[in-house]
C-alpha cells in the first residue's frame, strides 16, 4: 500500500500530484486494469508471435510516419 505523507506548508495539490506520481511509477494502476477482465492464459509461443505481430506494426507506424515528414 502507498503512502504520501504530508509536508509542512504543503498544498493539497501537491500532495495529491505526488501521490498520483507514486501510483503511475509503481505500475499498480496498470496492473489492476489488466485484471479488470479475465483473459485466458496463453502459451509463450503464442505470446511470442503477438508480441512479433505487435513489434511489426509498430515499426511500420513509425516508417510511414518518418514518411510522411
Amino acid at each position: 500500500m502507498l503512502q504520501v505523507t504530508r509536508k509542512d506548508d504543503e498544498s493539497v495539490e501537491n500532495l495529491v500530484r505526488r501521490f498520483n506520481k507514486k501510483v503511475i511509477q509503481s505500475g499498480i494502476l496498470t496492473a489492476a486494469r489488466q485484471r479488470k477482465y479475465f483473459q485466458k492464459p496463453i502459451s509463450k509461443t503464442e505470446a511470442r508471435v503477438v508480441a512479433i505481430r505487435k513489434r511489426a506494426r509498430k515499426e511500420q507506424k513509425m516508417r510511414e510516419l518518418i514518411g510522411t515528414r
